[in-house]
């Protein structure tokens, strides 16, 4: 282990963040009953230039007026490199909106573009004399992006979360794909004319778990385009899950329950969890640094895993 402890991620449940446009509010209401443990608010890609200032003034709105419970509440701005995104900051912290947990920041491509929005946020919240610091979370949607995963995860105290938009990404990799997310038809291996279909998107993601868990960021699988496709998303949610991330978007109501099943660690996975930490303390105690569990070794390491497992069934269960 490195000398510098791995920072543990904020604790909090985050299975299925589910995404609305600010300018349909009549969303906001389902959205806040929902099963999703984050709502994100976007001002982004769903909402038409026109209508950009109208969907602020509604999400501000919805910020005070909308009982959100004890799901955590995301606004997704605009990109940096569009006119809108300062007037959504500044509206958004200017406004009476203490019950804003996140800001998201799309698109990001170094750590400067972190830089830029902590420095006007830091200024606002100073201004306007605000007690909660507005956390951040990104979306990895460029080859700059995933070049610079690591020192975006690392450039600010403010962030929180880190997901993969795969479409964006995919155009700016020159990916000869549509597709947003899951398999694609022509990313396979072929041996002895059989065809073995891959992820094409598991690197991206495990650089982002990797930057991720290094700096104490929680790390998030994105949108699944096909919202047609439950199997296809419970594929990708598990290949996410096992990976080491968190939760997954819901980009329509019906794939939040399965991202919570898929995120939620099954009673039998936590039993034996339990069991494992408790044979672990029957070695130590004993004086042995490793013992026999269902007829495999397990030892430190394997508390480690074990305590991932409890500690994440636990905050759900919070």
């Amino acid at each position: 282990m490195s000398f510098r402890i791995q920072p543990t991620p904020i604790a909090r449940p985050n299975r299925c963040q589910l995404f609305g446009p600010g300018s349909n509010p009549k969303l906001f209401e389902k959205m806040a009953a929902s099963a999703a443990d984050v709502i994100n608010l976007d001002l982004e890609d769903s909402v038409a230039p026109d209508d950009k200032a109208t969907a602020r003034a509604n999400i501000i709105a919805a910020i005070k007026d909308v009982d959100w419970g004890k799901k955590t509440l995301s606004v997704r701005i605009n990109g940096l490199d569009t006119p809108y995104w300062y007037r959504d900051v500044v509206e958004l912290l200017e406004a009476d909106t203490p019950r804003l947990d996140i800001i998201m920041i799309p698109k990001v491509g170094c750590a400067a573009d972190i830089y830029a929005v902590d420095a006007l946020v830091t200024a606002i919240e100073t201004a306007k004399g605000r007690t909660k610091p507005v956390g951040f979370e990104v979306i990895i949607e460029s080859a700059a992006g995933i070049a610079h995963v690591e020192e975006i995860a690392a450039a600010s105290p403010r962030m929180q979360a880190m997901s993969l938009g795969a479409a964006d990404f995919a155009a700016s990799m020159g990916m000869q794909t549509t597709g947003i997310g899951g398999t694609q038809e022509n990313y396979y291996m072929l041996h002895e004319g059989q065809k073995h279909w891959s992820d094409p998107w598991h690197w991206a993601q495990t650089a982002i778990v990797a930057a991720c868990r290094t700096h104490g960021v929680l790390p998030v699988d994105g949108p699944f385009g096909d919202f047609s496709d439950d199997e296809g998303y419970r594929a990708q949610a598990r290949r996410s899950a096992t990976l080491g991330m968190v939760g997954k978007w819901a980009i329509h109501p019906k794939q939040i329950a399965v991202a919570n099943e898929v995120f939620t660690p099954s009673e039998e996975a936590v039993a034996e969890a339990e069991e494992i930490l408790a044979a672990m303390e029957k070695a130590k105690a004993e004086g042995a640094g490793a013992t026999v569990y269902k007829g495999r070794l397990v030892d430190i390491a394997s508390i480690k895993q074990a305590e991932v497992i409890v500690q994440q069934s636990k905050i759900i269960a919070s």
